[in-house]
């Protein structure tokens, strides 16, 4: 099963995508994860992106179409889920031509859907802890009153820079723009599942399953 997770920033696609690899055995295909992989590989596809990312450059939808080809070329697992890709109409063109060149199929369009209040009330209450990278919410599941990660001690707290209420509103409104189009795109060819994307993360778990397995 191949299949593609849509949402906002912060939407927990990340989170969720990482439960379906462990437990049903998919590929997770990050674009981010793929570009950074393929710029230290030294291959010849390695060697553009990084030329490309040195300069400053966007890198352009055939590189990340030819990244994702030699990915899905390779073993299959129980199947791919794209993260972060395709982002424009463009791209998702450019993904339904290589999945049919490459004999594939595209099964279901998971869009995680949120309220935006509630989503940057939850993002600018996140840390993550310097030592580990456990996460914590302010909110859900604050940091240690001890002042110490509960998982490997750790008194480092971390938060993003660009976790706070003004950027997070500007990369929300980024994500409409140029991806809501793929909502209707792919509800038009009957591939598009939407679930509540606010929850606990087996609450969220279980209805991806739903929209997977109904």
């Amino acid at each position: 099963m191949n299949i593609i997770l849509l949402g906002p920033p912060g939407a927990g696609k990340g989170t969720q995508a990482q439960i379906l690899v462990e437990e049903r055995g998919m590929i997770q295909l990050s674009t981010g994860d793929m570009l950074r992989e393929a710029k230290d590989s030294g291959t010849e596809m390695g060697k553009i992106v990084a030329d490309v990312m040195a300069r400053g450059d966007l890198v352009t939808d055939e590189i990340v179409i030819g990244l994702i080809r030699e990915k899905i070329s390779g073993d299959s697992g129980s199947g791919f889920i794209f993260d972060g890709f395709p982002r424009t109409l463009a791209q998702a063109d450019a993904l339904a031509d290589l999945m049919s060149e490459t004999g594939q199929t595209l099964d279901a369009v998971v869009e995680m859907r949120v309220d935006d209040g509630a989503l940057i009330k939850r993002i600018t209450a996140r840390s993550t802890c310097g030592g580990c990278g456990a996460v914590y919410n302010d909110l859900t599941k604050p940091w240690p009153a001890d002042g110490k990660c509960a998982n490997c001690g750790s008194t480092e707290v971390k938060r993003r820079a660009d976790d706070n209420e003004d950027s997070l509103k500007q990369r929300l409104m980024e994500y409409y723009k140029k991806t809501s189009p793929l909502i209707g795109y792919y509800h038009a060819k009957g591939e598009l599942k939407s679930i509540d994307g606010l929850g606990e993360i087996d609450e969220v778990k279980a209805r991806i399953a739903g929209a997977l397995d109904g």
